[in-house]
């Protein structure tokens, strides 16, 4: 039977919120839950999970909503004191007695950080352009984390920072790495010679913890957002990323990192990349590089793109020394042909369904619903994909999804390997390896007992100084049978050697430097502040905030909550009007 309790006025953050559903799941007595707040969005997916119940259309997008699904309703006050106490457990260590500095208005937070030249917003997708164009305004950079924001309003937004020589580092945009701080779900490394930037989560992740696991550092990893490189974009903050590396006295070789690009885009920067002062290392990810050009060297896979950068670094040319491949000892079951791959990180998918397409010669489109690939059996899923998350925790956080696709896939006679992730660092669950061992074991065993062997084969992205224990991480998927692999693309080789298939790889030629038509534009003072941050306001999520003040910045934590009852025409007509009387005030 279905239960509704609406706690009015108590906004919490959205990860939280689906964290806490995931503990309400495993009490017994509970069928079915959902806690989220009571947003239009929110409303639908309880309906959509068959939650819905005429209480719930009197919420508001303040008010967190708990939709039950219990036989005994004598347990729901026992439920909601667990709730409770989970929800206070959340926010120790969070509150001023800690150290954070909080603030509830924009006001008190501009106030406050008034010398904090970025301002990180991680509130939900549907509020995120106004409070975007709040920081813009205020003259800070935005590094922003949230989603769902629409196309139209990224371009109109990155170009108004580009204007005001800002720097808008989003929407969607999972990591970065600012002065050596970590942003958002970001690793720890060492800070270095090395400059990023990336339209790419995992893909910056996976190139900056290998150039840490080969000795050399990186300072700055400018996140872009996925959809930076696209048309309707036209590479705003890529393009002003170039450029401020470029003039990064501290950055002595640069990193560009793409998913596919529109044509005319990638066309613009790489025109840019050769106007660029210092030596390039680009991946476009999906194209095959025919050559290297002096000073711009391309790169095919992400580990391939870490060790030329690194080789740069130190003096030499961009050929990389290949350690052979080690295949272990499988004996496949005439019927095992195809490899299976469900990743937590999206650029990781997508290189690996690049790698398989090439060396299988599947001439497989983009899937859709999450899948990267899906030709005949062989299958990629990026199970962050919009599709699997709705009302769900990232699956850097949450195991649940991924554990139930591995197992099915064991099941099928015809898997030959399954690829996995392992994504470390601030954000991610903080013992991801714990989670799927149960699940490797059980798909091991359950293959060897139907009379097959079945290589479950993994890479961990990840350093010696990460928030988990790399170490210990390591440990438990190897003991658990994982054959694991120093990275994604190596990950992907060997469970293709194991079907007898290989990846032609020949030592591109250096080509002579081919001259820019563009020169490369100056930076704005206001845009250097960037480069040696320590100060931010961070406007959504605690933990982003935590991670910044861990490693030796400052961040002042906004708790913020949707204004005006949560809707948002009226909010952007409150921004409008507070816009217009700026500019009077101006005038006057």
């Amino acid at each position: 039977m279905l239960h509704t309790i609406i706690e009015k006025n108590s906004y919490q953050d959205s990860i939280v919120l689906m964290l806490l559903t995931n503990y309400l799941e495993t009490m017994d007595g509970v069928n079915n839950v959902q806690v989220m707040m009571g947003t239009p969005a929110n409303k639908d997916i309880f309906k959509t999970g068959g939650l819905a119940t005429p209480e719930l259309e009197a919420a508001t997008p303040n008010d967190m909503v708990i939709v039950l699904d219990v036989d005994d309703a004598d347990q729901i006050d026992d439920l909601m004191a667990k709730a409770q106490d989970y929800l206070d457990e959340q926010g120790k260590g969070n509150d001023e007695d800690a150290g954070n500095e909080r603030v509830k208005t924009w006001d008190k937070a501009l106030e406050l950080g008034k010398d904090a030249p970025v301002a990180l917003i991680s509130v939900p997708g549907v509020y995120a352009a106004n409070e975007v164009e709040k920081a813009l305004d205020a003259g800070k950079h935005v590094f922003c984390f949230s989603d769902n924001v629409t196309i139209e309003d990224e371009a109109r937004l990155k170009q108004l920072a580009h204007e005001k020589g800002l720097l808008l580092m989003g929407p969607d945009c999972g990591t970065g790495i600012a002065n050596g701080l970590p942003l958002a779900f970001a690793n720890r490394v060492r800070k270095g010679g090395i400059g990023i930037v990336g339209a790419s989560g995992t893909g910056i992740q996976e190139v900056t913890t290998i150039i840490h696991k080969l000795g050399a550092g990186v300072t700055n990893a400018i996140g872009t957002g996925g959809r930076d490189l696209k048309a309707a974009v036209q590479g705003t903050t890529f393009k002003d990323g170039i450029a401020l590396l470029d003039q990064d006295d501290s950055v002595k070789v640069i990193v560009a990192i793409s998913k596919p690009p529109a044509k005319e885009v990638r066309d613009d920067v790489v025109d840019l990349l050769r106007a660029a002062h210092k030596p390039v290392v680009a991946i476009f990810l999906g194209e095959k590089p025919e050559a290297h050009e002096e000073g711009l060297y391309r790169a095919y896979t992400l580990e391939e793109t870490a060790k030329i950068a690194v080789n740069l670094l130190n003096g030499k040319g961009p050929r990389i020394d290949e350690a052979p491949l080690t295949v272990p000892d499988i004996q496949l079951e005439p019927q095992q042909k195809y490899i299976k791959g469900y990743y937590s990180g999206g650029t990781l998918a997508y290189e690996a369904a690049t790698l398989m397409n090439d060396a299988l010669d599947l001439n497989a489109e983009n899937g859709v619903d999450g899948y990267i690939l899906k030709k005949d059996g062989y299958e990629v899923i990026d199970l962050g994909d919009d599709v699997f998350t709705q009302g769900r925790p990232h699956p850097m956080i949450d195991a649940t999804k991924r554990k139930e696709m591995m197992v099915e896939a064991g099941n099928d006679p015809e898997t030959a390997a399954i690829l996995i992730d392992i994504v470390l660092g601030y954000g991610a669950h903080g013992n991801m390896a714990g989670e799927l061992e149960g699940a490797i074991k059980k798909v091991i065993s359950d293959a060897r007992a139907q009379g097959r062997q079945l290589p479950v084969i993994g890479t961990i992205v990840g350093t010696d100084i990460d928030p988990q224990d790399y170490a210990q991480q390591k440990k438990t998927l190897e003991d658990a049978g994982v054959i694991l692999c120093q990275n994604n693309a190596q990950a992907v080789k060997t469970a293709l050697a194991i079907v007898g298939k290989s990846i032609d790889e020949q030592p591109l030629d250096v080509l002579p430097e081919q001259a820019s038509h563009v020169t490369m534009p100056v930076v704005t003072d206001t845009m250097r502040k960037l480069l040696d941050v320590t100060d931010f306001i961070n406007v959504g999520l605690d933990s982003f905030a935590d991670a910044i003040n861990e490693n030796g910045g400052h961040a002042i934590q906004f708790d913020w909550h949707p204004i005006a009852g949560g809707n948002v025409e009226l909010q952007k007509a409150l921004l409008f009007l507070n816009k217009v009387s700026l500019e009077q005030q101006v005038e006057v």
